[in-house]
């Protein structure tokens, strides 16, 4: 059980703080991983990864080994990944498709559904051997929402759609602008960061950081922009720095609405994009006004979001849709996997932008990445300093909560102190 000093918040104060201990101890990781990857929807895929029966994908969540696919029955089914008789991982590719698996240690054979349909010598067991018994297991539970499949590993959770709460607005805005239907583009990005995943999970969602450490992407924009306004006369009003608000969605999911600088490939002009593209970009934005309204497409169009579903689930829908899934591999490393999502039906123009936009910010190259893995992993390092105990949390406590401000984390970190024990305040 995580002891009651871990968070100490006092409204009065307008104080929150978060003990250091929570992104160094190990006894901290390994509670989380029982007390909340064990029992929180998880992301594992999107159904565009598997479009045609038998197409699989494998992938690891919290640790364990699994894999998806469409079976027979057009139903997404997620299996643990070990074969039922030895042990062996059935699943050995990252992705394909398959009639059927098959261990390749003694060629037990199963169907698109984990059912058992052959095996060597079956004489050699008894009569009373039962094959429905020793079929693939099913992961406990396995839904989708929009097209995004996530996972638990409590049969006892609530239906994802509650879970979601008010993130489904967020997503829904993400599909709706894309006329319903979105696909992962092929590739994923993957690589690991020496910070405990709490670091990313705020920084993923915090707009305080944005103008200080990514500076130079900000720059670049401003130059670009003046750059066109010479050669082509045009003007951009698009605020220059990052305005918004911070939204509680429930259940520990939270989300910053807000605008910046750069262009949306869904609908937002910007001179990075070339004027060519201003034509194009324009009748994307009447379609979605006529079809959704005003105050609805603007959003769709105008606002950014960075998205948290809780615990390690982010969706940036930005200059380009980010889905970034963010796991614990000890108490001071992680794991990051990221797609890029996009509108099926999306025609080469806007996917070339959107592509560029995303590698040019977004990707493990690109001017953000690196400044935020710097970033964290200077933090990382200096919880080293023994004498420091707290990490304050507290600006905006006393204010409506903005981007810029630290609400959105408090949002997190109160729902990670309920599910591992309790939120108790102490004497600051």
């Amino acid at each position: 059980m995580i002891g009651p000093s871990y968070i100490h918040e006092d409204e009065q104060r307008h104080v929150f703080r978060v003990n250091r201990a929570t992104m160094t101890s190990e006894d901290v990781f390994s509670a989380e991983r029982d007390a909340i990857f064990a029992h929180c929807w998880l992301y594992l895929g999107h159904t565009s990864e598997i479009r045609a029966v038998g197409d699989f994908v494998r992938r690891d969540v919290a640790g364990q080994p699994l894999f998806f696919t469409r079976g027979k029955d057009e139903r997404v089914h997620a299996f643990f990944n070990t074969c039922p008789h030895r042990g062996a991982t059935i699943c050995r590719q990252d992705s394909g498709n398959a009639k059927a698996f098959q261990c390749f240690y003694h060629a037990w054979t199963f169907s698109l559904e984990g059912a058992l349909t052959g095996m060597p010598d079956a004489a050699g067991y008894g009569e009373s051997f039962d094959r429905t018994a020793v079929g693939l297991t099913e992961v406990a539970r396995c839904e989708t929402y929009r097209g995004f499949i996530f996972v638990c590993f409590d049969p006892d959770v609530v239906p994802l759609h509650d879970y979601l709460a008010g993130a489904r607005d967020a997503i829904d805005l993400i599909v709706d602008a894309a006329d319903g239907a979105t696909e992962i583009l092929g590739g994923t990005h993957e690589y690991g960061i020496r910070a405990n995943w709490k670091l990313l999970v705020e920084n993923s969602i915090d707009g305080y950081h944005g103008l200080p450490v990514h500076e130079t992407y900000f720059k670049y924009l401003a130059r670009i922009e003046q750059r066109a306004s010479l050669e082509n006369g045009t003007d951009d009003t698009t605020p220059k720095t990052i305005v918004g608000r911070a939204l509680d969605l429930g259940g520990g999911h939270a989300m910053v609405e807000y605008q910046a600088p750069w262009g949306r490939p869904i609908a937002k002009w910007s001179p990075l994009f070339g004027v060519p593209a201003r034509a194009e970009i324009a009748a994307i934005r009447e379609r979605l006004r006529a079809k959704y309204g005003e105050e609805r497409a603007e959003r769709m169009v105008g606002l950014n979001r960075n998205l948290l579903i809780f615990p390690n689930l982010v969706i940036n829908d930005i200059m380009a849709v980010v889905v970034r899934s963010i796991w614990p591999t000890s108490a001071s490393q992680l794991l990051v996997r990221a797609w890029q999502l996009a509108p099926e039906s999306e025609t080469a123009g806007p996917r070339e932008r959107r592509l560029e936009a995303f590698l040019t910010f977004l990707g493990p190259g690109g001017f953000a990445t690196p400044d935020d893995v710097e970033a964290l992993e200077s933090c990382q390092a200096g919880f080293a300093a023994s004498g420091v105990t707290w990490n304050d949390i507290s600006r905006g406590m006393n204010r409506e909560p903005q981007t810029v401000d630290e609400f959105q984390m408090r949002v997190f970190w109160r729902r990670w102190a309920h599910l591992m024990g309790g939120r108790v305040a102490i004497p600051a």
